[in-house]
């Protein structure tokens, strides 16, 4: 068990807690072993919460005259060097009680960052200096985490880590500690306020926990004599135990001893409490991955090919990252990259996940939700704006909005087909009742292209694996479908791959496939004349943009790179920042022309429920405007219209070197190579990749191949030192994997 402490406020006694849930586990049979963590201390040395747990729980083994001895040590790691002035040693050890025979219990506490201030940790590195980023501060955390258990079963170490100040104190970095802690969720125990006023402050502890996603078992609170306890399980609906200690003392000259006896059996409880709701949760993640085979139905996925023990337990996600609980390597949480930007919507950074949380809470208090038409609302109205000035700018003047990629699609086909009319109406006579049976309605759209799954998407789309008899059996492919050029690197040298139409002699091996399916990169000249000559014909232009729209390739919108502008197009995916689904179609005021009329036949019947729903405009104006913030979008070029190169060009080109590479495809966000196969184990359905990623797993990385594709996608906000870090364990296990492959003869 791992537990959190935190405190709705400062001088609460987390500390005194801490100390008497230790003593409390220690003096029981099985824990052997008990680390209190102390990350940030300020006022230290003559304050140090370590060193008080430490005393406390000596004290109280000799005074409860344990059967067990108690081995009890103290340690500092890092201090600052006003307070290094006054610090005699960074360690020292004891040992208490204990009858032969009955076995040994260890207490380790540790302080790993302090400052001599009595003051909030960012103000005391800003005038002794000591400072430490975030970063290192939870790997410090980590270690000694590991360190609980290192040599022991894991069932016989408790680890405590105690907070500084209250839940929202800010840390040594400035950085909320709600927010500092959030990479681990560990779950938490919430020391209430007794006194007047302390209702509220715990209650605004409470919530602001939650909305970060961290779990609170219980709330322990000092008994004031104001009966807060029972308003704050009114207001929790007894579904949180509150516990009650007795008044603290005041002289300080009392050692709290007999303060610590009368408190014994809440600290039992609370002990129990935190063991019950330990155990529940690991429960719940064993059975997470038992149940899902026989429950779930996962979307593009043979069943067959997941072995129970594969399915992938995520407890949680922060930022990037991935928490996965690891059942076969002794009930751990490790971190995964996400390098699906799970199937390619999300962006956020940590930071930013909190706040689309925050301001997404808020409109469902606010709003709930509200039906669309003829109807306005601020997050709606402001979220069009954002779209017209942004990814529309200079050509759009319309929003429709929708609920998906696919549904955004079928939406842009409507207006589409009615622009053709009315652009048309030498050639068809729309007022004509019989017209629409001697009409056939075609798209030109690119072979191997792929615009989601509904039915109508899907008839815009060239014969592929999604199309085929047994997915669906309607399918007719009513379209004019055009082979076009693609881009590629193959040992250090970007090529262009003709069709066979443009290419004399040449024999293409492979379909040409897109995103869902390859990841393919069409020549931008290409697509630029294309677009220009059906313009010229009166043709409207849709750019399906679900997966490029939103710095994905590097800009705001694919026709900053084309330098050209469509009638229509749909965005969905980053739009968001992928918390939630939300869709939109950007078109011209003369598609939106076309639908005036006398009658509400010739207006656009489409819909959805949940159309411009609150929560979704909410995160998407959140999303689009963080994007583009300098201030906290360090990857923006110094004009704000790119991002800057994320993947490092010397990896990228060495592993577009490898003689296991057959293409390599990298721009903005997204980096794809194709692994060389004998020709039955190519495409879509290849298994060749599944090796890779299951070590890639091992290595941190989440990722799901198509084919025998592998791709890796970060996020517009992602490092280039992170990209760096996937690419460099990329190369390792694909050179592993050819190395084993040629050793064997395959």
């Amino acid at each position: 068990p791992i537990y959190t402490i935190w405190a709705a406020n400062t001088n609460l006694g987390k500390t005194l807690i801490s100390a008497g849930i230790a003593s409390s586990v220690l003096e029981s049979q099985n824990p052997s072993q008990f680390h209190y963590i102390k990350p940030v201390q300020t006022g230290f040395p003559s304050d140090s919460d370590s060193l008080f747990v430490f005393n406390r729980v000596c004290d109280l083994f000799l005074r409860r005259r344990a059967e067990f001895s108690l081995v009890a040590s103290n340690h500092v790691v890092k201090v600052s060097d006003a307070a290094a002035k006054e610090v005699n040693g960074d360690y020292e050890e004891r040992k208490v009680g204990g009858v032969m025979g009955f076995g040994e219990k260890r207490l380790i506490c540790r302080t790993l960052c302090a400052w001599n201030e009595a003051v909030s940790p960012h103000l005391a590195v800003e005038r002794e200096g000591g400072g430490v980023e975030d970063e290192e501060l939870l790997e410090m955390v980590e270690k000694c985490l590991w360190m609980g258990v290192e040599g022991e079963e894991k069932s016989e170490c408790w680890s405590l880590i105690e907070t500084a100040g209250g839940v929202a104190s800010p840390g040594p970095s400035g950085t909320l500690q709600c927010d500092l802690y959030r990479p681990f969720r560990i779950p938490a125990v919430l020391v209430g306020d007794g006194r007047l006023g302390g209702i509220s402050g715990t209650i605004s502890a409470y919530e602001t926990l939650k909305l970060r996603g961290y779990d609170v078992v219980a709330v322990v609170l000092e008994n004031h004599g104001l009966a807060n306890d029972g308003s704050l399980l009114s207001y929790l609906q007894n579904s949180l135990p509150v516990l009650v200690l007795p008044p603290v003392p005041q002289d300080l000259s009392d050692d709290l001893m007999e303060w610590f006896d009368e408190s014994h059996d809440v600290f039992a409880s609370l002990k129990q409490i935190m063991l019950s709701a330990f155990s529940e949760r690991v429960k719940r993640l064993h059975d997470l991955q038992k149940k899902a085979g026989d429950i779930l139905w996962w979307p593009f996925t043979q069943h067959q090919f997941v072995p129970k023990e594969k399915v992938t337990v995520i407890d949680s996600r922060c930022g990037e990252n991935f928490a996965v609980h690891k059942a076969d390597n002794g009930d751990v949480m490790t971190q995964q990259f996400d390098a699906c930007a799970s199937w390619w919507t999300q962006g956020p950074s940590a930071s930013l996940q909190i706040e689309l949380a925050r301001d997404m809470g808020y409109a469902a208090a606010r709003y709930g939700h509200v039906m669309f038409p003829e109807n306005v609302y601020e997050p709606a109205l402001e979220c069009a704006e954002l779209l017209l000035e942004g990814v529309g700018k200079g050509w759009a003047s319309r929003t429709f909005f929708s609920d998906n990629g696919s549904t955004a699609t079928e939406v842009a086909l409507k207006m589409a087909f009615r622009k053709f009319l009315h652009d048309n109406e030498a050639i068809v006579d729309i007022s004509d009742q019989n017209a629409e049976k001697s009409i056939e309605f075609r798209v030109l759209a690119l072979k191997g292209s792929y615009h989601g799954d509904t039915l109508g998407a899907m008839e815009a789309q060239a014969p592929s694996s999604f199309t085929g008899f047994l997915q669906q059996p309607w399918y007719i492919g009513r379209g004019l479908f055009v082979d076009p050029p693609t881009l590629y690197m193959q040992c250090g040298k970007w090529n262009i791959q003709l069709p066979d139409e443009l290419s004399e002699g040449h024999q293409q091996e492979d379909l040409i496939i897109h995103g869902a399916g390859g990841m393919y990169m069409i020549d931008p000249l290409f697509q630029r004349i294309l677009v220009r000559e059906c313009q010229r014909r009166k043709i409207p232009v849709i750019f399906d943009e679900v997966f490029t729209g939103f710095w994905r390739l590097g800009v705001e919108s694919a026709a900053e790179l084309l330098h050209c502008t469509p009638d229509i197009a749909c965005y969905a995916k980053l739009l968001t920042g992928g918390i939630i689904p939300l869709a939109v179609t950007l078109a011209t005021e003369a598609v939106f022309d076309t639908f005036m009329s006398d009658s509400k036949l010739k207006a656009l019947l489409h819909g959805h429920s949940y159309s411009a729903h609150a929560m979704g405009c909410t995160a998407a104006a959140k999303s689009i405007k963080n994007y583009k913030d300098e201030k906290k979008n360090p990857n923006l070029t110094p004009d704000g219209r790119a991002l800057k190169e994320i993947w490092d060009a010397e990896l990228v080109n060495k592993i577009s070197m490898h003689p296991q590479i057959k293409r390599l495809m990298v721009l903005g966000t997204v980096f794809a190579v194709e692994l060389q196969t004998n020709g039955s184990n190519a495409g879509y359905a290849s298994t060749i990749a599944t090796s890779i990623l299951q070590k890639l797993r091992e290595d941190g990385i989440y990722a799901r191949p198509l084919g025998n594709v592998i791709y890796l996608m970060c996020g517009p906000y992602s490092s280039p030192t992170t990209c760096s870090q996937l690419l460099v364990k990329l190369y390792h296990r694909i050179d592993e994997f050819h190395k084993s492959n040629s050793s064997s003869g395959l």
